[in-house]
């Protein structure tokens, strides 16, 4: 079975995580189809049916991944914007 990059792993479970708590905390309704469409990704991402085993399963594997692997990875920044088209 292919395994997420540990970042991305990452990146998912803590999404996940502050998007449950803001629900659990009555925050707006599209919060909590987002963390179900994470929780989805999560099983997918680790060949589980359960977010909560997807959750165990996710810390088990960033627990043997190695540390710089761990950190979520920050998009770049460049600098350089892409021109919009002019419209004809």
């Amino acid at each position: 079975m292919l395994r997420p990059h540990p970042a991305v792993l990452r990146r998912l479970v803590d999404e996940y995580a502050a998007l449950s708590a803001a629900v659990r905390a009555g925050e707006p309704a599209g919060l909590s189809a987002r963390a179900r469409d994470l929780a989805y990704t999560l099983c997918v991402s680790t060949g589980t049916r359960d977010v909560e085993r997807a959750l165990e399963v996710a810390h088990q594997w960033l627990a043997t991944a190695p540390a710089s692997a761990r950190e979520p990875a920050r998009p770049a920044v460049t600098g350089r914007r892409t021109p919009t088209p002019e419209p004809a």
